[in-house]
């Protein structure tokens, strides 16, 4: 009865996420966990060496206390509810991996993007993008902006939507939290500068790892789904398997390949972070120019992809359900 309540509250949690979103209003879980895992790198970095193993060290330190709390709380409350009533789990689930899924969001807050730009008002398209992104967006062109929103929405498929997707259809929301543990880690510490390389080198290693399944998934479920709309499907297919290695991450430049030939425009380019400029590598080809809608089509594109594979996951849960029962 369990696994064939958990499936239908990951169901039940991404249509609430489709219609609601996160609401400003109530208290979030990933919020909590960013205070933790600020917390903790107050407190370890006092207490460990301060050199680059120590830095190491306390990273380390850091990310195998947040997996546990990340895993332990919702267990614990996942048990008591499940003691208590069968359906106060089922609501309890259903409530936990509406928390867990980011479609809603990401195409509010790239909307927003378009706004500012639909307003004329470059300035605040900055600001608005500078939210999504770790570049530095202060100097950022109006083509920069968009291709910053895009690469965002097209990354954060896998990140926001279909990895959590992964990993709860694997373990529930317990498996869900886990990961948007180390997703969170990995973006507040995960980069590569002075402060962070040493320290945050074990977040993002494993960010890495636990995105690996996933985003290779997203991207053949975006081709997919770009097939299945009036996107170009092959076209995103041939430039995924050209230039989904091209990034130095592993992962990100799965969904941004397949996003970029779908919608026959080019992503990437030099970028600064901190002040520092970086070159990196292009994506797709420049069939046309881009342009404010590109930012509206990879929303849309980010709807399709986690509604197919939504359903493509499920199908297999229900039918291993089946077979075991």
């Amino acid at each position: 009865m369990v696994p064939q309540l958990t499936l239908l509250a990951i169901i039940t949690g991404f249509v609430i996420d489709c219609i609601l979103g996160d609401p400003a209003e109530l208290p979030h879980p990933v919020c909590l966990i960013g205070r933790c895992i600020a917390f903790c790198e107050k407190a370890l970095r006092k207490r460990f060496p301060q050199t680059d193993r120590g830095a190491f060290a306390a990273g380390c330190a850091m990310t195998a206390i947040i997996v546990l709390l990340s895993g332990a709380v919702p267990f614990g409350i996942l048990y008591f509810c499940l003691f208590v009533n069968i359906w106060l789990y089922f609501g309890v689930c259903s409530v936990m991996c509406w928390q867990l899924f980011a479609a809603r969001c990401l195409e509010k807050e790239a909307k927003k993007v378009l706004s500012c730009l639909e307003s004329e008002d470059l300035e605040a398209a900055r600001k608005q993008v500078g939210m999504l992104v770790g570049r530095d967006t202060e100097d950022l062109t109006e083509t920069q902006v968009i291709k910053a929103a895009v690469e965002t929405v097209a990354e954060n498929t896998s990140d926001g939507v279909i990895a959590p997707l992964f990993w709860m259809m694997l373990g529930g929301p317990v498996a869900g939290f886990v990961y948007k543990a180390i997703n969170t880690m990995d973006s507040m510490v995960g980069y590569k500068n002075e402060q962070y390389l040493h320290f945050g080198r074990c977040a993002a290693k494993l960010d890495d790892a636990v995105n690996y399944i996933p985003a290779r998934l997203s991207a053949l479920g975006m081709i997919t789904a770009a097939a299945l709309t009036d996107f170009d499907g092959r076209n995103a297919s041939r430039i995924w398997k050209r230039d989904r290695k091209k990034l130095a991450s592993p992962n990100s430049a799965q969904t941004e390949s397949v996003c970029a030939g779908a919608l026959h425009i080019q992503l990437g380019g030099s970028v600064r972070y901190f002040g520092k400029l970086y070159d990196k590598p292009l994506l797709g080809d420049p069939d046309r120019p881009v342009e404010r809608e590109d930012i509206s089509r990879s929303c849309r594109l980010m709807y399709v992809t986690s509604i197919f594979l939504l359903a493509a996951l499920e199908l297999i849960g229900l039918s291993i359900v089946f077979f075991r029962g």
